[in-house]
């Protein structure tokens, strides 16, 4: 009998009911559903460089397989070639790049260590699901371990252009790696087009049709797959009344404000400073929404120890302090800046709550709050979506108002017509983007997925190409 195998960074929480973070919602509910098993890092750094055996939890039809991950590992695997090298290579921030060898050897020796630690777990019939860009190199080191399965590979960030792709630290092994997938899936038509043209400019790959691939006698499927949300559980909480957020909206209203909001984790690829500034332009601008238009920037924590983070922690609290000072008021401030984690029945709510929301990353891969904050609104009277054209929601959310990121002005207009536009055009706009979001929801990507992963060819790869600098068959895993 098929079982599903995911294999992520990080494991979710299977019991909880509602998650936070594409990958959780995305797979904890098709894991749910039947036999399966999750097998992940627990988010835990071991004090030493032992390697403790990997803890097993039942829940009902599914098993977790976790683990810790040790100090160094955590610095050069996690903090170092995942998050400094290739998360701002794929939004397009080759500036922010540090690297060194360490880095790409720990990133190389996690994922074996990934992959040992699944192998031994297998059965004959196992689909197995490889998620994101801190384990690219899973499928190759299960080939290596002898499996033959079915295994898919989704990208959950952007996938870069060939040119900026090129320029990654060991993008060829990095290349390789993917290529012992049997099916490798990305959020957008524009991801799935970048990573044929790298092909196309740095590889020997054959083109069998739009969506097979012949690379060293095996055939590989390629595709995107955007991901979804569960709409009508997140239409659900936003239905539900929260007091302090209900007191609030009646306040406004009294008061004839409106409010704007954003919701993100605080990281430089989500536009957050600039958002800020397009605020601001839109207060110089439209001098009549002054005492009257609150922007609420909720900014989740994230990679605190980054450096990047820091700065831009820093660069965003000096901003909303210095809109503050500019123009608030003794009865209001403009600019409403909450740096923590607030949970997600009391998010749905806010985005209810809100007139128009402002999701405006520099490059997404999907971004999933965009789709909330659509899931969330009053039918009635709905609010507006102003969207980034580089968030790749932006491909099927086409009824938002779509914005460039780096433009304050433009920003700015769109908060204007979002502020004025009448309410038989917002309902309209609505209407579209709900049908649009319940028809292509996360069971829609899920069932997507898996169905193209069965059908993908299967073949073991006789010759696997090595990087000699990312390999070292001589790390073990105790236990």
């Amino acid at each position: 009998m098929e079982r599903l195998v995911i294999i992520s960074n990080r494991v979710a929480e299977i019991g909880e009911k509602t998650q936070i973070g594409g990958l959780a919602v995305g797979i904890a509910d098709a894991l749910r559903r039947g036999e399966g098993l999750w097998v992940g890092w627990n988010g835990c750094v071991s004090s030493d460089d032992e390697y403790p055996a990997a803890r097993r939890r039942d829940h009902k039809t599914v098993t977790t397989l976790t683990f810790s991950l040790t100090q160094e590992e955590h610095e050069n695997y996690y903090l170092g070639f995942s998050n400094r090298v290739l998360w701002p290579s794929f939004h397009y921030r080759l500036d922010l790049i540090e690297f060194n060898e360490d880095f790409a050897q720990a990133y190389a020796s996690v994922n074996r260590r990934f992959a040992r630690i699944a192998f031994p777990e297998l059965k004959k019939d196992d689909l197995i699901w490889v998620h994101d860009y801190h384990l690219i190199g899973v499928a190759r080191e299960l080939r290596k371990l002898g499996s033959n399965h079915k295994i898919g590979f989704f990208l959950h960030i952007p996938f870069p252009s060939a040119e900026i792709f090129s320029a990654v630290p060991r993008h060829e092994w990095l290349r390789n790696c993917l290529l012992e997938f049997d099916l490798i899936g990305f959020q957008t038509s524009r991801d799935l087009e970048n990573f044929r043209f790298y092909l196309v400019e740095n590889s020997d790959v054959e083109f069998i049709s739009d969506d097979l691939i012949r690379a060293s006698g095996r055939t590989i499927r390629i595709g995107a797959f955007p991901i979804g949300i569960d709409v009508a559980q997140f239409a659900e909480m936003a239905e539900k009344v929260d007091d302090a957020v209900e007191l609030e909206r009646m306040r406004r209203d009294v008061l004839g404000r409106i409010q704007m909001i954003s919701a993100d984790r605080l990281d430089y690829s989500k536009g957050l400073p600039d958002r800020t500034r397009a605020f601001l332009e839109f207060l110089n601008t439209y001098p009549e929404y002054r005492g009257c238009a609150e922007y609420l920037q909720i900014a989740s924590p994230s990679r605190e120890d980054v450096p990047a983070y820091t700065e831009i922690k820093a660069e965003l609290e000096q901003l909303a302090g210095a809109v503050n000072g500019k123009y608030a008021e003794f009865n209001w401030s403009p600019v409403q800046y909450i740096n923590r984690s607030i949970p997600r029945d009391k998010l749905a709510c806010l985005f209810r709550a809100s007139r128009i929301g402002l999701i405006t990353p520099l490059r997404d891969g999907m971004n999933l709050v965009a789709k909330e904050y659509v899931a969330a609104q009053h039918p009635g009277d709905p609010g507006v979506l102003v969207l980034s054209k580089f968030a790749g929601a932006a491909e099927q959310l086409r009824e938002a108002l779509i914005v460039n990121p780096y433009d304050a002005g433009e920003i700015a207009a769109a908060m204007k017509r979002a502020a004025t536009m009448p309410l038989q055009e917002r309902r309209e706009r609505h209407q579209r983007l709900l049908e649009r979001i319940r028809r292509t929801d996360a069971r829609w990507w899920q069932t997507t997925f898996l169905e193209a992963l069965r059908k993908a060819p299967c073949g073991f790869s006789e010759t696997i190409r090595d990087c000699p600098r990312m390999e070292d068959d001589a790390y073990t895993v105790a236990g």
